[in-house]
């Protein structure tokens, strides 16, 4: 059996964009949480992030590879998730990783699984239903 755990959250800085340099230091910001807080899973975890170009540049997939942690391959179609500004959806995230409900998080990642399979089965296309 799987278990799941938020071990680490940043918010980008107000003003700042996300670059590859940036993320390569959040991966690595990352990668000492899980050895401070999980040490176990150190060698063992996944990372799902999205196609995006800082997520996708060359310096990122470098370390990611020199670090051997596993990416989870982005649907080629995902429904976005619409908050009315950064700051809604920052509270909107606090809320939920306040929740600490370690059931919410595995039901929502068993329907993320499900949706994703669909995403792949509808082979890019969009659907309506999920």
């Amino acid at each position: 059996r799987s278990i799941y755990w938020i071990i680490h959250k940043e918010f980008v800085p107000p003003g700042l964009t996300v670059s590859a340099v940036f993320y390569v230091e959040v991966l690595t910001r990352l990668q000492k949480c899980i050895a401070r807080v999980h040490p176990a899973i150190v060698n063992n975890w996944q990372l799902h992030h999205d196609n995006g170009p800082s997520h996708t540049a060359f310096c990122v997939v470098e370390y990611l590879v020199q670090h051997k942690v596993v990416t989870l391959p982005q649907p080629p179609y995902s429904p976005d998730l619409h908050h009315a500004s950064v700051k809604a959806l920052q509270e909107a995230v606090m809320r939920e990783l306040n929740s600490n409900l370690v059931q919410v998080f595995l039901e929502a990642y068993e329907n993320w699984k499900t949706r994703w399979q669909q995403c792949v089965g509808a082979e890019g296309c969009y659907f309506e239903k999920f």
